[in-house]
């Protein structure tokens, strides 16, 4: 799987610009603000039908324009899957294949297989648990779709519980049997979805490990641990249990959409005690990781996008992800950096091939 073309209409700060690749290593280089994170969200919007950097779809629209599209051939199995992204201001937005509207997002969902790592990943640890747990969601959903559906069910049943919860304090009212047959739905795709987790933890927690200890060396001690409420306890209980407090605060208080991934270094949490090395290293632990796992339980390497990593590692780390290419562990690699210099030096230390476009 590569991407062999892309071209860009009204998308951030390009008016049109179209891009031919090469199969291994790609590269945008130039001065902040020219684009070059913004070509990356583009490859990254037609794996997953979003922007990485902002969600809302409509402020992708170059400014003064109405309307933005991204067009693409990717490779894939020695034949062409053509993937087209665009928006008009007011209406819904478009994801085609092959000429195709999907009906859904999510049927396009693990089409591409694509990994980013970027400066804002950071948000992982400093940010609350949503941040993490769509994390979590996102490496599950690209490969199971049944886990997707789940998880996309289990939203609209607790948006209908918030909503009837809202309902019972404004008119002063209560109706437990209605609550109680959201309480079922929401136990029976809450348990699914608890286990699904759990079991990707499971494998993804030695593959964090071992690129954890290749890149420190072995030296510092970390742990990925997911925390939920149904650990110990059943969902329908918890929810009957909590009827009252959630009367009062009007939302549902107990689920799976509460879970957590907690990130600790020597047993405390990497967010107050890691230093900002320590920090940068479990990210990018994490997030080949990440890679990995998708490769394995797809049989396909993901796309690889590094957004501007090389101007915030030491020589050590590059070196790793330089050594990680040359041994042939990645797919197509797109990179982004501010030093032409400096990224052509450390491409030309893959012994691959590649493109380098100088943006301006």
């Amino acid at each position: 799987m590569y991407l062999k073309r892309i071209s860009l209409l009204n998308y951030k700060n390009f008016s049109e610009i179209e891009f031919n690749f090469e199969s291994k290593i790609n590269c945008f280089v130039g001065k902040n603000g020219v684009g070059k994170t913004n070509v990356l969200d583009a490859i990254y919007h037609l794996a997953n039908g979003k922007s990485y950097f902002n969600p809302l779809a409509v402020q992708n629209i170059k400014h003064g324009e109405d309307f933005f599209v991204i067009e693409s051939d990717f490779d894939k199995n020695d034949r062409t899957e053509q993937i087209v992204c665009s928006l008009k201001k007011g209406f819904k937005k478009t994801l085609k294949r092959n000429g195709k509207v999907y009906e859904k997002f999510s049927e396009h969902l693990g089409l591409i297989p694509l990994v980013i790592i970027s400066p804002y990943d950071t948000d992982l640890i400093i940010e609350g648990s949503e941040t993490r747990r769509k994390f979590m969601d996102s490496v599950i959903s690209q490969l199971n779709p049944t886990y997707l559906n789940q998880l996309i069910h289990y939203q609209k049943i607790l948006q209908q519980r918030n909503a009837l919860l809202k309902y019972f304090a404004l008119n002063h009212t209560f109706d437990g049997e209605t609550l109680s047959i959201y309480n079922e739905q929401l136990h029976q795709l809450g348990h699914s979805i608890f286990e699904t987790r759990k079991a990707f933890i499971d494998l993804f927690l030695p593959i964090f490990n071992k690129h954890h200890q290749s890149i420190t060396n072995s030296v510092e001690e970390v742990s990925l641990r997911y925390e939920s409420h149904l650990f110990n306890n059943d969902l329908h209980q918890l929810l009957d249990e909590s009827i009252q407090k959630d009367k009062i605060v009007q939302y549902t208080t107990m689920g799976i959409h509460k879970d957590d991934l907690s990130f600790e270094i020597k047993g405390y949490p990497i967010k107050k005690f890691g230093s900002q090395g320590q920090q940068k290293s479990f990210l990018i632990a994490l997030k080949l990781a990440q890679f990995d796992f998708l490769k394995k339980q797809s049989g396909q390497k993901p796309i690889l996008l590094l957004d501007d990593i090389f101007d915030k590692l030491d020589e050590t780390r590059v070196a790793k992800i330089v050594e990680m290419v040359n041994q042939d562990e990645f797919g197509q690699l797109f990179i982004s950096d501010t030093h032409e210099e400096r990224t052509e030096l450390i491409v030309k230390k893959t012994k691959q091939k590649y493109s380098l476009f100088t943006l301006s």
